[in-house]
């Protein structure tokens, strides 16, 4: 309680606080303004997670409805900020699709956990650009630091180094164009493709869409992209793998890459990826494994069975923004050698340069863009916050739990378990795509849960994924309660 108000006796605990709102509101916000509204901003926040059980999942709109209630030209004059709080209180919250919710079991999880929050709140106070070590010194050593430590906690061994993108796509990219010029002997990067050996990459039809768009991005061309086929599990061979690289080379094209998947985002599907690494430099081709959902699950020492031989990869990506509670964006690729890809990536200028520190480490010669963020603070909340037994639990529960509601729906009546549980995703359906599509577009106008689809050998399914960081057991068992009132 404001102290004002104790002595004065008054039963309205931020009377004055709010006094001071509506003043600050009359006037363009300034710093002492920021004190007071973000205070208001953190109630909103409690106020928001505390409330999200209550919200429907999805918000229930149709196209343009979020922007006819924006005035179509930009004002002229200052508004007063108790304005434009009124209007995103008005306009955004029941515009949203609720990523935080706990029974958001679509795509993968981008949770931000309590600690996340803080550590953003502050980076964002602080504004940095952290493109040189000079520039924000914290920034790149707290991000080495956090490497080792996420290193360690997957388990992987001491010859990778790491360093934070926004995204998968961004790290994917990253390793495709470095083994582009792997391949081409950097020559790619002076003297451009245009008369250049035809490049071959390889993946499993399992890999991600982003891998598809790094490869048209880095100039390779999508025909290149081999989608090698994989066995009964969904998995790329290192046979298979090996037998098409061999064919290229004797067609006289030049395999320049491999990507494997490891935890699908269709339907969680895994490589062979140590028979597929052991291959793939059997033939001298350089590999980059997308984990971006599943590389989260490695903390636990259980699951590493499903990426067994991953010590032998040149790359690998992951997301602690999806299932360790680090808000987005916060990618880690790891690397065995990150030469070739400050070679590929790097250009240090005149005014890039910090005198007398030649040899220090700038994490943009890593990356595509020169500017970046300061992620890795809520890495360091996160981790010392919940601590690693902490996450495994919740990891470990989201697993287990998912197991439980894959039993309570192949249940159902005329329900029918697609694809078995991967970790903590599995896939379900009707007997015919047009009923599994009609379920469908009930659950999630329902606003109980959020579920999103896929397909399985051509048939329509629905996904379910379990990694809300602040769901529970009985928010995972609303899966199959939904199901079964829908289908009554």
């Amino acid at each position: 309680m404001d102290p004002r108000c104790r002595d004065r006796g008054c039963e309205e605990a931020f009377c004055h606080e709010d006094a001071q709102l509506r003043v600050v509101g009359e006037k363009n916000v300034d710093h002492e303004g920021l004190r007071l509204w973000s205070k208001r901003a953190a109630d909103w926040a409690a106020d928001y997670h505390a409330g999200l059980r209550d919200r429907p999942v999805r918000a229930p709109l149709v196209p343009g409805a979020v922007a006819r209630a924006l005035p179509v030209t930009p004002p002229e004059a200052a508004e007063p900020m108790e304005a434009i709080w009124a209007d995103f209180e008005r306009i955004v919250p029941d515009g949203m699709t609720h990523w935080q919710h706990p029974r958001f079991f679509a795509y993968f999880p981008a949770n931000a956990a309590p600690a996340s929050m803080l550590a953003e709140q502050l980076v964002n106070a602080m504004a940095c650009n952290a493109l040189i070590w000079q520039t924000s010194p914290a920034a790149t050593e707290v991000e080495q630091v956090m490497m080792g430590w996420l290193r360690q906690a997957l388990g992987l061994p001491e010859d990778f180094a790491g360093t934070i993108h926004d995204s998968a796509t961004s790290a994917t990219l990253s390793a495709v164009l470095t083994m582009r010029e792997q391949a081409l002997g950097w020559a790619g990067l002076t003297d451009g493709l245009a008369g250049a050996p035809v490049l071959r990459f390889y993946a499993s039809a399992e890999t991600h869409s982003s891998v598809d768009k790094a490869i048209r991005v880095a100039g390779i061309g999508q025909a290149n992209l081999v989608k090698v086929a994989t066995d009964s599990d969904r998995a790329m061979t290192g046979a298979a793998l090996r037998a098409a690289i061999v064919a290229d080379r004797a067609a006289g094209l030049q395999p320049a890459g491999v990507i494997l998947c490891a935890g699908g985002t269709s339907v969680g599907a895994f490589d062979r990826i140590g028979e597929c690494i052991a291959a793939a430099h059997a033939e001298g081709v350089p590999v980059h494994v997308d984990a971006a959902w599943a590389g989260s699950a490695m903390i636990c020492p259980e699951f590493r069975t499903l990426w067994a031989g991953i010590e032998a990869a040149d790359s690998i990506v992951f997301n602690p923004h999806k299932w360790l509670g680090a808000q987005f964006d916060c990618s880690v690729q790891f690397l065995k050698d990150p030469g070739a890809q400050v070679r590929t990536l790097g250009l240090r200028p005149t005014y890039l340069e910090t005198a007398g520190r030649e040899e220090i480490i700038n994490f943009n010669e890593w990356t595509v863009p020169l500017g970046r963020r300061f992620r890795a603070l809520k890495l360091w909340f996160v981790l010392r916050a919940y601590g690693l037994d902490g996450l495994r639990t919740r990891i470990r529960n989201h697993v287990a739990w998912a197991l439980k509601a894959r039993d309570q729906i192949a249940a159902l009546p005329g329900v029918e378990i697609v694809t078995e549980p991967r970790l903590s995703l599995f896939t379900f359906a009707l007997k015919d795509d047009a009923a599994t599509e009609a379920l469908l577009q009930r659950i999630n106008d329902d606003g109980r849960i959020y579920l999103t689809q896929t397909r399985v050998d051509g048939r329509f399914a629905v996904r379910v994924q379990v990694g809300s960081f602040d769901c529970r057991e009985e928010d995972v068992m609303v899966i199959a309660e939904t199901i079964s009132d829908l289908l009554a």
